[in-house]
């Protein structure tokens, strides 16, 4: 098959979307098929992505206002002179909202199939920097999807929220992660020493430091006596957060490698933001041998079984968080038992296995176009 990807944000970009988009074109090579990505240029100076497996076409870009790590695409004739000249069986559109939606109007234009992966919460999103507009976030997403030969949601929570607001044509397809490279023994007890000098239990949160991920919720586990917050990402709410974490250690951007040995690491995983669609890096803490805690909302429902891999809390609730990392400070045992099943249940969710199921729903949606047209 040859398909177009079409994503919001790509490697050198630091997120869930950019992530997924990147294994979906290495996948779909592996397996022999002909993917091009189409994405936003990243900022001026920005090295582009060395480990792209395919054609990355740039269009032009511009910062979101007040979040100057995220680029909105501008209006280009690039995007569709992709989709023409790749001749695209399939357009592939990941988290479709300002690319996204010119792809899927060219793709209709043009006659080609068009799946649409959700993977980001807007009617969240709207309700934290806007204090309203879920609603017509709403509409937005079930105009944008409903326009789309098949929705991909990443979990049942998501899946859930789709078909209540009256998207149609969903399935569920989750994540991979990648247990070669996020293990346990990427141990490293140098690293503890450094973030830890006097032995404390070190609790972490990677992720992107922006509003709607509440990493303020850590602030109660600060004042725990013997534990020490390391917190992992970057974004326009680190400043405030240094003043709100005391004693936290702030590492910033790491990624790949070294960002597997900062995972291995820790002795837990805190997961703060109730907006996740999925959660990658809840899985990454797994695969690397740490207990979780992770409100219980959105895709952590469906990645962490409450007292068995890790601990689910109210969202929005600092005290619980308190609690919950209390409790595992307190109790080594719990730890180990909580990790190495958190471990044993993502062994098989690799990148390989779901992505031949992003294969499959590719090929049910043009069988479905030629039964179409057929008839």
């Amino acid at each position: 098959m040859r398909v177009v990807i079409v994503t919001e944000s790509f490697p050198p970009d630091v997120n869930g979307v950019a992530h997924c988009a990147l294994q979906t074109a290495r996948h779909l090579v592996d397996r022999g098929h002909t993917p091009v990505v189409v994405a936003p240029a990243p900022a001026p100076g920005s090295k582009p992505d060395a480990d792209a497996p395919c054609p990355v076409v740039h269009v032009p870009s511009l910062p979101l206002p007040g979040y100057s790590q995220v680029r909105v695409a501008l209006p280009s004739r690039r995007l569709a002179a992709t989709l023409v000249e790749h001749r695209a069986d399939v357009a592939h559109l990941a988290s479709p909202f300002v690319l996204g939606v010119r792809g899927m109007a060219v793709a209709a234009r043009l006659g080609v199939p068009a799946v649409a992966v959700y993977q980001t919460d807007l009617a969240g999103y709207a309700r934290t920097y806007m204090g309203a507009g879920e609603a017509a976030a709403w509409r937005r997403i079930r105009s944008v999807h409903g326009a789309a030969d098949l929705t991909l949601a990443p979990s049942s929570a998501a899946l859930r929220d789709l078909e209540t607001h009256r998207v149609p044509r969903v399935e569920l397809w989750p994540r991979g992660v990648d247990t070669e490279r996020f293990r346990p023994d990427r141990r490293d007890e140098a690293l503890r020493r450094e973030l830890a000098p006097n032995g404390e239990l070190i609790v972490g949160y990677v992720g992107r430091l922006a509003p709607e991920k509440q990493v303020e919720l850590l602030a109660g586990a600060c004042g725990l006596e013997g534990v020490r917050v390391v917190v992992v990402g970057d974004g326009p709410s680190r400043p405030g957060l240094e003043q709100v974490l005391p004693g936290a250690v702030f590492l910033g951007r790491r990624t790949g490698d070294d960002l597997a040995r900062v995972f291995a690491s820790l002795d837990a995983f805190v997961h703060t933001g109730p907006f996740e669609t999925f959660c990658q890096t809840v899985q990454e803490a797994m695969a690397s041998g740490l207990p979780v805690v992770a409100p219980a909302a959105g895709g952590p429902l469906d990645l962490v079984a409450h007292g068995r891999t890790g601990l689910l809390v109210p969202p929005r609730d600092a005290t619980a968080v308190r609690d919950a990392v209390r409790a595992l400070a307190a109790d080594a045992g719990l730890r180990a038992a909580f990790g190495a099943a958190g471990r044993a249940t993502v062994e098989g969710r690799t990148w390989a296995a779901v992505g031949d199921q992003l294969i499959g729903h590719y090929a049910h949606v043009l069988a479905g176009r030629r039964t179409a047209v057929a008839a």
